[in-house]
């Protein structure tokens, strides 16, 4: 039976989400496009590009985060150089998530989004100009967006990549994992940097959209996979051992041990 206590908790979760996403459409009207625009008319296109997502991932997000009530608690991140170039991989169980992976990372990065982002208002526009997007239901702009995320790579910036896809809806710890990052990673020979959410779920459920409850966020960062001298052979193994990584995390368990050969 469902308790009066648990039905006002319901209650105020819905309120606190929708009180959240019109908060981010009101600050990116005023504090985040207006901002990219002048970026983008005063600089020229890179550094453009690179002082606007350094903008929306330590300035902008924070001011969010801390409007709404989230905090952040980040383990691992002293595993990261600011001089090295990542695919970054983390879980995806909630609309919240993009924000705290923003956050948590301490240098900057653009994310793999699908295309129907474009279509939200404002922040579809935000997506369009500072993120790389893929239609996933083309076969050729999925093969594009491969190419463009090894050049991108190869340029020196971060890519970050879930490869679950899209949002974990089930009661699973995580879903199926595609194969994408881990081909990118191993054709540049770039590492993986490992970020699991470990409690988003209790702060941000990913069963609705408008459901949300101030706290503090659990970030793990594991500590980079090295993926030289592997081939595209290894990949069904680099996959499975950075779902092992995650599952961890999740579940406060030891990681189970791969042996990849790199030869």
């Amino acid at each position: 039976m469902v308790t009066f206590a648990a039905e006002m908790t319901a209650v105020f979760r819905k309120i606190w989400g929708a009180y959240a996403v019109v908060l981010f459409l009101l600050l990116m009207l005023v504090l985040g496009v207006p901002v990219l625009l002048f970026f983008m008319a005063f600089m020229p296109g890179e550094q453009a590009l690179r002082r606007s997502i350094f903008y929306l991932h330590h300035i902008f997000t924070p001011i969010f985060l801390a409007l709404i009530g989230i905090r952040l608690s980040i383990d691992g991140q002293e595993y990261l150089s600011a001089e090295r170039s990542y695919v970054i991989v983390s879980n995806h169980a909630s609309a919240l998530d993009f924000i705290v992976n923003a956050r948590a990372f301490p240098g900057i990065f653009q994310f793999l989004a699908k295309e129907e982002l474009h279509r939200v208002p404002v922040f579809g526009w935000v997506v369009k100009k500072m993120c790389l997007s893929v239609d996933r239901s083309d076969r050729a702009s999925r093969a594009r967006s491969v190419a463009l995320l090894r050049e991108r790579l190869l340029q020196g910036w971060s890519i970050f990549i879930y490869p679950e896809g899209r949002r974990n809806r089930t009661a699973e710890p995580l879903g199926p994992f595609y194969d994408g990052a881990f081909r990118v990673a191993i054709q540049t020979q770039a590492p993986i940097a490992v970020q699991t959410l470990v409690n988003m779920r209790n702060i941000c459920s990913s069963a609705a959209g408008l459901d949300l409850h101030p706290g503090t966020v659990h970030i793990i960062w594991s500590p980079p996979i090295e993926t030289a001298g592997m081939t595209l052979d290894d990949l069904p193994r680099l996959r499975e051992q950075v779902r092992q990584v995650m599952l961890a995390h999740l579940l406060n368990t030891q990681p189970a041990r791969f042996a990849i050969s790199t030869g």
